[in-house]
């Protein structure tokens, strides 16, 4: 398994060193395959590959760890997907390799994985897989694993679409988002007098890409 780090991650190419997965590592590669047919005469860079990887990757995610469409948006996994170099594509070759990853795109280092990733997040996942913030709001504050002291906790995701709509706009989505989440997270907290709360939403890029929910922030160091 490949032992990576943010810089690594984000060339399109990888030939990072790999391991055994007994042996310390911050990368696992859970799903491979050969291009369909249809990228054969697609440049390198063509945005079809993106969207390709996308869909592909991230569903083999989410059933290799073992999480739901909501755990997904709120753990500090994530993954990362590779292509042959450029060279290799010019000579006709035609693969691609998805990673998962022991941080987020935020962080600055990856942690050590367990020796395989395989279902870790099913179940209940230790708190050091989940994602909370540090700081006066969530949108101002330091996203830290939950196993750090914290403000808030990403507590629930809402759904605010289904995969035919169009993207309804940014204001639409953060009022629906602020409604929504203001809902989800008094009921998360079992519906006290006074609460605090945060929410996180996504723009046009990520609900081209299928992401239809946002995620919800509850005030909490617990």
């Amino acid at each position: 398994m490949p032992l990576a780090d943010p810089e690594d991650v984000a060339l399109p190419a990888n030939a990072t060193k790999t391991v055994p997965c007994s042996e310390e590592h911050t990368a696992e590669t859970f799903a491979t395959g050969k291009l369909p047919a249809e990228f054969d005469d697609v440049e390198y860079d063509d945005a079809s590959l993106g969207a390709f990887a996308y869909r592909t990757c991230s569903t083999a995610f989410a059933k290799f760890v073992g999480a739901d469409e909501s755990l997904v948006l709120r753990t500090t996994l994530s993954w990362a997907w590779f292509r042959p170099s450029e060279k290799a594509w010019k000579k006709g070759a035609r693969w691609y390799r998805c990673d998962v990853l022991g941080g987020s795109t935020a962080s600055t280092s990856y942690r050590p994985l367990p020796e395989t990733a395989e279902g870790m997040l099913a179940g209940r996942p230790p708190d050091v897989w989940l994602s909370c913030a540090r700081g006066p709001s969530v949108g101002e504050g330091e996203k830290v694993p939950c196993s750090q002291k914290h403000d808030w906790r990403a507590v629930t995701t809402v759904k605010l679409g289904q995969p035919e709509d169009e993207y309804p706009g940014d204001r639409v989505m953060e009022s629906r988002t602020r409604s929504f989440c203001a809902t989800s997270v008094k009921a998360w907290l079992n519906y006290p007098a006074e609460f605090e709360y945060g929410f996180t939403f996504f723009h046009k890029a990520e609900w081209d890409a299928g992401i239809r929910r946002s995620v919800c922030w509850a005030r909490t160091g617990e």
